[in-house]
């Protein structure tokens, strides 16, 4: 018998019940979609955070209180940090590399503007330098002054997200917005930024550190402190002056104790990578066991195919039908649905992944569709092959008898 004989009886074996092999077709389908769609996810997540971390800048550091990694301080020793530690690191002579230092102060707080209410995201009270080093630039107004966190000013520049649920299309600049139950004057809409798929940058209302200090978190310690270096070339030298320097506001006098960590970019990517990967294994081990369910659905089927049509096996192999014959038909059946499967799921998955997902828009790896389609297949011939061996092992004299 030539292949394509094989494949026409194969056809015509699950063409008689339609039903049970669409059934079928559709676990290898579903299988084949979720790898792609869920490593389209986490791929999408990577380069989401990789885009939002590079926004803020390759000279930008972010220095936040608590035991560096390897250190060696309990909670209860660690000092936190203040605006003298700002102001320290703002002095060029004991940081000749640090172009300007914001520090910051956050929280949450619902905003109300003519009774429309929105909790904002994030709430930041910092100086105007934190716009620079942060890569935040304003499409509407202006940003604050140094004049207005000198005096305590209820100004405010508001996000795109911020600026759209309280104002819709009008423009914001110049209106009053009740923060807290603080009034506060709009100055500046900043341009969006997009998303990561967890927290919204543009749902954002910067302020004068002294006037969210007063308002909402109080005099105390900050959240953490924004640092622009000179140059990208300057980072590293930056990094070891922060070091220096607030080890010195600090107190401390061993390195590897510190009660402070300085983030760069650059690690932060390093970290970045090295979770997305966990991440992405994670979603794909997930996935694969859809595509393993899918192939013991296909032993499921050609068992029963089998026993179903065990008098026909009989009535071939009394007429001469060879042992290669009956193997070939039931392996092409079962390879059938599984490239059936396997290509509506690549259909599916395409498909799927032009659509925003938990906030996150996928990015398809190349990889993952042919590796998802070519495992399919595989599962195919490998789930398949224990049923049609048992249906070519068949001896012709049982399988005639069998009612």
């Amino acid at each position: 018998m030539n292949p394509f004989e094989t494949l026409r009886f194969a056809f015509g074996g699950l063409a008689a019940n339609k039903v049970r092999s669409a059934l079928t077709m559709l676990g290898v389908l579903i299988g084949v979609a979720a790898v792609i769609l869920l490593l389209a996810v986490g791929n999408g997540s990577s380069q989401a955070v990789k885009d939002s971390i590079e926004k803020l800048g390759t000279n930008s550091l972010t220095i936040s209180s608590g035991a560096g990694f390897g250190g060696g301080r309990s909670s209860s020793t660690v000092k936190p940090l203040t605006v003298a530690d700002a102001k320290a690191l703002a002095d060029p002579a004991q940081a000749p590399s640090i172009q300007a230092v914001a520090p910051e102060v956050t929280t949450s707080q619902t905003a109300l503007y003519q009774g429309t209410s929105h909790t904002v995201g994030q709430v930041v009270g910092t100086y105007p330098a934190y716009f620079e080093a942060s890569n935040s630039k304003v499409v509407k107004g202006d940003y604050f002054s140094a004049d207005d966190v000198l005096n305590s000013r209820k100004v405010a520049v508001i996000g795109a997200t911020t600026a759209t649920d309280l104002f819709g299309t009008a423009s914001p600049i110049g209106r009053s917005v009740v923060l807290g139950g603080t009034p506060f004057t709009v100055v500046g809409e900043l341009a969006t930024k997009g998303g990561t798929g967890f927290q919204d940058p543009d749902d954002v209302v910067i302020a004068p550190l002294t006037t969210v200090q007063n308002a909402f978190t109080g005099f105390g310690s900050l959240n953490q402190i924004l640092v622009e270096a000179k140059s990208a070339d300057a980072t590293t030298p930056a990094q070891n002056e922060i070091t220096a320097v607030l080890m010195g506001q600090h107190g401390l006098k061993d390195p590897s104790a510190l009660d402070f960590r300085v983030s760069s970019q650059e690690s932060l990517l390093t970290t970045q990578a090295s979770t997305n990967k966990t991440f992405t294994v994670l979603l794909g081990a997930v996935a694969a066991i859809s595509l393993l369910v899918g192939g013991i659905g296909i032993t499921n089927i050609m068992l029963v195919t089998v026993t179903e049509r065990t008098r026909e096996i009989g009535i071939r192999k009394a007429i001469g039908a060879p042992r290669g014959v009956i193997l070939g038909q039931f392996l092409a059946e079962s390879t059938l649905l599984s490239l059936v499967g396997g290509g509506l799921g690549v259909a599916v998955g395409l498909i799927g992944s032009h659509f925003t997902i938990v906030g996150i828009k996928p990015v398809v790896i190349p990889e993952s569709v042919v590796g998802a389609f070519a495992i399919a297949v595989a599962i195919g011939l490998f789930f398949g092959s224990y049923p049609a061996n048992r249906a070519a092992s068949l001896r012709p004299i049982e399988a005639l008898r069998h009612e």
